[in-house]
Order: C-alpha cells, then sequence, then structure tokens
C-alpha cells in the first residue's frame, strides 16, 4: 500500500465507501440469494436450521492498533464470529460487518481491513452479505453478526453433557495469551523510546496465534465425518478453565482435568518461561485460543485417536464432585474462573 496517497472518507460519503468496500464481492453460497446492495440481505437454508452469533470488538478493548496491522484484525474479526458457528457443530454461510469509524481513517487503511475480511471470507467459504458504516468519535469499533446452518437438531448446545463423558480440545492452549506479553512488552518499550525497533525474538509462533488465529472447521468436519456427535462444545475464547466452569455450570455436572493431557506447544512452553510464567497457567487462563472444547461418548474414543489434533484432557463427574485438575505432582486443585494458580 502507498502511504503517501491517503483518500479522506468523507470524499466517498457513506453509500461510496460501502460500494467501493464491497465492490467485488462474488456470493459463493447458494443460501445466499440476495446480498449487498438492497435493503436486506434474503438467506434460504434450504430446510435447515439457521445459527446466529454476533460480536462486538472495540478498539483500546479488544485490540490496539499500535501491534495488530488492519489486515490481520479484519482476518480476526471474522474468525472469532465463525469459531461460535463452529462451537454450535454448525457451517458458517453469511456475516455482515458493521464499522463505526473516526476521520483519521483513510479508505486506504478501510481496504487494507477488508483485505483481511475477505481473505477469511475466502478460506471459509463465507459470503459478505451486508452491514453499515457509521462515524464515529475516536476509536474503531467493529460489529460483525455470522449466519450458518446446521441440519435440524445437529447443533450442540454447552448444557447436554453427560457424567462420564471424555472432556476435548482441540489444538494447543495458551499461545495467544504469550504472544499479547511479548506485543504489549514491545509496545511498552516503544512508548518510552520510540527509536527503539521491536525485538519480537522469533516468537512468531505464540504471536501469529493472537494476531491471526484461525476457526477450528477441520475438527467440526472431522467429527461428521467420524460420525461423532459431541454432547457439548463451545470455543475457547476467554481461556480453557473459564469455559469448562460455563459447560460443568450448564450441564450440571463436575469434571476432572489432568494437566499432563493439557496441549501446550514447545514453542509457548519456551516463550512463556522467557516471561517466568507457569504454561499450564497460560492453557487454562489464556484466552482467544479459539480452539474448541468439547464433551463426547467414551464409545468414541478410538475414533478420536485418529486425529493429533484432538485432546482428550479429562472426564466430566458428578456435580458435587466439583471442577478439579490433577496436577503433574498428583496434588488436586479446585480450578476457578482466573484459571489455576500455582503461586497461592
Amino acid at each position: 500500500m502507498n502511504s503517501a496517497h491517503r483518500t479522506e472518507i468523507s470524499a466517498l460519503g457513506e453509500f461510496g465507501l460501502i460500494d467501493h468496500l464491497t465492490q467485488n464481492i462474488e456470493l459463493q453460497n447458494a443460501s445466499s440469494v440476495l446480498g449487498v446492495g438492497d435493503d436486506a440481505a434474503v438467506i434460504d437454508h434450504f430446510g435447515k436450521q439457521t445459527v446466529v452469533t454476533t460480536d462486538l470488538l472495540i478498539e483500546g478493548v479488544h485490540f490496539d492498533l499500535v501491534y495488530t496491522p488492519l489486515k490481520h484484525l479484519g482476518y480476526k474479526s471474522v474468525v472469532v464470529n465463525l469459531s461460535d458457528i463452529y462451537a454450535m457443530n454448525a457451517t458458517p454461510t453469511q456475516i455482515t460487518i458493521s464499522l463505526g469509524i473516526s476521520n483519521r481513517f483513510s479508505v486506504e487503511a478501510l481496504d487494507e481491513f477488508y483485505e483481511g475480511v475477505y481473505a477469511a471470507c475466502n478460506k471459509y467459504g463465507v459470503d459478505l452479505v451486508g452491514g453499515d458504516t457509521s462515524s464515529s468519535q475516536k476509536g474503531f469499533i467493529i460489529s460483525v453478526t455470522a449466519i450458518g446452518e446446521v441440519a435440524p437438531d445437529k447443533f450442540v448446545k454447552r448444557s447436554t453433557a453427560q457424567k462420564g463423558d471424555l472432556l476435548c480440545v482441540s489444538g494447543t492452549l495458551g499461545a495467544a495469551y504469550v504472544g499479547l506479553l511479548f506485543l504489549e512488552r514491545e509496545k511498552k518499550i516503544y512508548m518510552e523510546s520510540p527509536g527503539v525497533q521491536p525485538d519480537l525474538e522469533g516468537e512468531s509462533y505464540v504471536i501469529g496465534r493472537l494476531l491471526k488465529p484461525e476457526a477450528r472447521k477441520d475438527i467440526v468436519e472431522f467429527l461428521a465425518q467420524q460420525e461423532v456427535m459431541p454432547t457439548a462444545m463451545m470455543d475457547i475464547s476467554d481461556g480453557l478453565s473459564s469455559e469448562l466452569l460455563h459447560i460443568c455450570k450448564q450441564s450440571n455436572l463436575g469434571c476432572v482435568l489432568y494437566e499432563e493431557k493439557l496441549p501446550v506447544a514447545e514453542q509457548m512452553r519456551m516463550a512463556a518461561y522467557k516471561f517466568e510464567i507457569d504454561p499450564t497457567a497460560c492453557a487454562l487462563s489464556g484466552g482467544e485460543d479459539y480452539e474448541l472444547v468439547f464433551t463426547v461418548s467414551q464409545s468414541d474414543y478410538d475414533k478420536l485417536v485418529l486425529n493429533e489434533e484432538i485432546s482428550v484432557v479429562g472426564y466430566m463427574t458428578e456435580p458435587e464432585a466439583g471442577v478439579h485438575i490433577i496436577t503433574k505432582g498428583g496434588g488436586k486443585h479446585a480450578i476457578t474462573a482466573q484459571g489455576w494458580n500455582h503461586m497461592k
């Protein structure tokens, strides 16, 4: 992008801006009957049930533009919503995006943001079918709604886990949080001495997990191929411990989690040690991994082991047993929403 050329948003006006940002949309789904350009989109899911989720991302609360490239932000804004659709065992098909923008953003800056949006739409086969833009007093505000489809009654709730079910997670945990620690540290150094170049110490894995997360479409597809129907599922946006407490509370169960079974990438473990923090605490309490946590019947265990991206980390118990982690040393600790704190 040539930063020398700056087109003010006011030069296009609201409708001109929307036309500019949406001029190259090609619809990919048969369910998208009518997309951008009318008063509303028209969607027909042909006998399937419709799943809807929405997210609000606010500058200074959910993202920091000091270290978040706009293209990455566009990509992530879409992915975090698609993750919620997959967490219902559904397939995302459409999104709408609304933006609140201050005059410090140029048309070129929004083009960068939309490059990321379209990259995510293309990767996940989703259509952008609408949205809105408005002026904002200072910060950048992003609201994304995702719509998906699921065969009747095949959606998976948080409240339907059964006692004895295996507790599973996809991918690895905690890396996005450690990535955030690196970026916040470098921002602080930069703010104190702007001439200093950031030193991210080759930590592209953990930083990538924060700035460019992926939704676990592959896991949902694998479970469908294996004819495994999760009994409960949600995505991990606030940290595993807090999501587990949701599933246990809503399913009226307890659970046992094994520290040694938690999937932790070696890159995350080494990066956590640089900050002198416990990798297990990151895996339990770090947010923004966008992995899936789900429960399945024990009879499905043999199918799960075919996928190395799925880890069985524990099992569901009667509610009286509470929510606990068994440490590598054999100790038993209650899990709280902040995660397990071994410093106490």
